[in-house]
């Protein structure tokens, strides 16, 4: 007779972005609770490298730390997509002229 084993069902992983709220209240629950990041992630489904990563960027995001905030990050990311633009639309304007 062979045992069946019920196989707990995993919570569906989500890929992409996670609202700021919820990676900020996903890594307080790691540091103010003195919790484990595997601990943490299983229960909210997301993956251990992600939680982890929030965690170490929490206390830069505070001001607590030295580094490139979110939000530094974001606007590096606009900037450097205007750039790219901007640089599209003078090649394009020289190549016009230039006929």
């Amino acid at each position: 007779m062979s045992a069946v084993t019920e196989e707990k069902p995993t919570p569906a992983r989500r890929r992409g972005r996670y609202p700021r709220e919820f990676r900020r209240d996903a890594a307080a629950l790691v540091v103010d609770q003195h919790r484990s990041v595997a601990d943490v992630a299983r229960e909210l489904g997301v993956v251990e490298q992600t939680l982890g990563n929030w965690v170490r960027k929490e206390p830069i995001d505070g001001g607590e730390r030295e580094g490139t905030t979110t939000e530094m990050r974001e606007e590096n990311v606009r900037l450097k997509g205007e750039v790219k633009r901007l640089t599209m639309e003078r090649d394009l304007l020289k190549r016009s002229v230039a006929f």
